[in-house]
């Protein structure tokens, strides 16, 4: 895919009868893919947003082009709660819903749409050469993500085609995906997130790789969209989902490699997966403000690489890392404090938001959370601070997952790695954490729970009064 003087740039990649998704089995050809986009496009209500609620994998695709192939813009919530889509709805009210399910709890206009069922005997479009691709102004701005407001309120970010394409081509450049290599995509994360919009979504595009349609969300459901497929397969993932697959013990399809993001994969987990899975596990790096911009394989230890094109400089007045590109309009500054290495590599030290503050002593809230995940028995869990005061944290707590551990128990597995003006208290057992379908624990959704188990004292879920 080349890029001259910000021409417009083509839909997607493929040949006229290239798979370019799997449903139900059966392999959609980028001729029925443009024939659905198409016929969605006529019946869009006259708007300029639409936000793009469709579940279907496959059905989000067809609405993402439809969207643009209309002249409009995608909206991206970062949560599919009608609150947050209220909201978002509130600040570009020249919006509907685009949807493939029952939503009644919505009161904003909507546009319902199905597609037939596919076989491999329909015959559902005429051929299309490949000059009749449609092409989208470099410049449209495409759609716009949010962060997922983990601590605070979620921020749009516009994202032009152009941009869009120019970081999915690094992504593909950096994990040698080839445009001639057949290749399916099963993603487990959301279309919707930022980094399930690149890697499942615009990656097939670029590429001309085949995407599929379902988002498997338990062990089993990935063993089985994994054995389904014939022939070269990845799975993009998040360490939630790679916890609870290595925890299933589940003989799983052999994958040509991982890719997990969303949140930081310790070590120990990244060896598991990559026993479990007979392949590697390579992480992406990224922010919803730019997209992502490095990655690294975790079990051998290695730093962060840049993908090709990409360098960071420091703001020495504001204090930021700054991410540049030439096709950048201006420096991208990351949420992470970081360490420039040689050779296009760094650390990354921690979010800025990430460091703590008790009685004088320092700490990373994500190296709290990595070793409270290392302890034998605990299926999911989190540090958290519920209250804080000028610059200092007060106490801190945790909520976990560990139904074979109390919290004596986790607690005195905490004394050994934690100062004690870190150990969390009280230690809250719960049946799961409020994750967003992307993985990701937005701080409301904690003070949610905080607030429901603060006023619940007496209850089956066990609260530790050990000092």
């Amino acid at each position: 895919m080349r890029f001259m003087q910000h021409s417009p740039q083509p839909l997607f990649e493929h040949a006229a009868d290239q798979p370019i998704a799997l449903r139900s089995g059966c392999a959609i050809t980028a001729n029925t893919f443009l024939h659905h986009a198409l016929a969605l496009a006529s019946e869009l209500p006259e708007r300029h947003y639409g936000i793009n609620l469709c579940e279907d994998r496959y059905h989000f695709l067809i609405g993402f082009a439809a969207i643009l192939l209309k002249g409009q813009t995608n909206l991206l919530p970062p949560s599919h709660s009608a609150k947050t889509i209220q909201s978002i709805a509130q600040r570009y009210d020249d919006c509907y819903c685009l949807l493939d399910h029952d939503f009644s709890e919505l009161h904003l206009p909507q546009h319902r749409f199905s597609v037939p069922e596919v076989t491999a005997a329909d015959v559902l479009a005429q051929d299309v050469p490949a000059h009749d691709i449609p092409r989208i102004p470099y410049q449209h701005i495409a759609c716009i993500p949010f962060t997922s407001g983990s601590t605070g309120t979620p921020n749009p970010n516009p994202k032009t085609w152009g941009r869009l394409l120019k970081v999915t081509k690094l992504i593909q450049h950096a994990f040698a995906i080839a445009n001639d290599q057949p290749l399916t995509i099963v993603a487990t994360v959301p279309p919707q997130h930022m980094y399930g919009l690149e890697t499942s979504i615009l990656l097939p595009l670029v590429s001309g790789s085949c995407m599929y349609s379902g988002r498997p969300f338990y062990p089993e459901d990935v063993r089985q969209a994994l054995g389904s497929i014939d022939g070269a397969k990845i799975l993009i993932t998040t360490p939630i989902h790679l916890r609870a697959c290595v925890q299933a013990g589940l003989s799983f399809p052999a994958v040509d490699f991982i890719i997990s993001a969303t949140a930081p994969l310790p070590v120990e987990l990244a060896e598991q997966a990559e026993q479990a899975f007979s392949s590697k596990v390579l992480e992406i790096y990224g922010c919803t403000e730019f997209g992502s911009l490095a990655n690294r394989r975790t079990a051998a230890g290695d730093p962060w690489r840049l993908f090709d094109g990409l360098w960071l400089s420091e703001d020495q007045a504001g204090g930021d890392f700054l991410v540049n590109a030439d096709f950048l309009d201006a420096p991208v500054a990351l949420s992470d404090q970081i360490e420039i290495l040689p050779r296009q590599r760094f650390r990354l030290l921690g979010r800025k938001t990430d460091m703590i503050n008790i009685a004088g002593k320092r700490a990373s809230m994500a190296d709290l959370n990595l070793k409270l995940l290392a302890i034998p028995g605990i299926k999911d869990g989190v540090i958290f601070y519920p209250e804080e005061k000028a610059d200092t944290v007060t106490r801190v707590a945790a909520f976990v997952v560990a139904p074979e551990l109390t919290p004596q128990q986790i607690l005195q597995e905490l004394k050994q790695h934690f100062d004690a003006a870190f150990l969390p208290r009280p230690i809250f057992q719960v049946s799961e954490l409020p994750r967003e379908k992307s993985g990701k624990l937005p701080r409301k959704n904690l003070l949610t729970l905080w607030k429901q188990m603060s006023q619940q004292p007496i209850q089956p879920l066990k609260q530790s009064t050990a000092d």
